[in-house]
């Protein structure tokens, strides 16, 4: 996707959502689920800045042929979250399907839970 096809600090008169997240952790990762309804994958964009997570979609204006009822808005799609230090920034994966987008934030090594032996003294 092209740097300019989703710009956060350009002023649009577009309306904007708040895609609705599920979030669960394991010992491995955390996993992000976001509803980007008419997203497709080369219309996402995901970035980490500075400890920030940001997730911006656009939806296509129009769709082909004559609408012929139109019961929601169409706009686009941005959320934004901290991220630790915990994070692996290198190991961050996205996958997008019918308008969901799966993240995979891996941990660091050094975050991840570890189990201690314990000896007969």
């Amino acid at each position: 996707m092209k740097d300019d096809a989703i710009n956060p600090h350009k002023t649009t008169d577009e309306h904007c959502f708040t895609p609705r997240v599920d979030i669960w952790e394991n010992s491995e990762a955390l996993h992000m689920q976001l509803e980007m309804p008419g997203v497709g994958p080369d219309a996402v964009d995901v970035r980490l800045e500075e400890g920030v997570l940001t997730v911006l979609g656009r939806v296509p204006a129009s769709v082909p042929g004559e609408r012929v009822l139109s019961e929601y808005e169409v706009g686009n799609y941005e959320r934004a979250f901290r991220v630790s230090e915990a994070i692996d920034p290198n190991r961050i994966e996205a996958r997008m399907r019918n308008g969901v987008l799966n993240l995979t934030l891996a941990k660091a090594e050094a975050a991840k839970p570890k189990r201690i032996a314990v000896h007969a003294a």
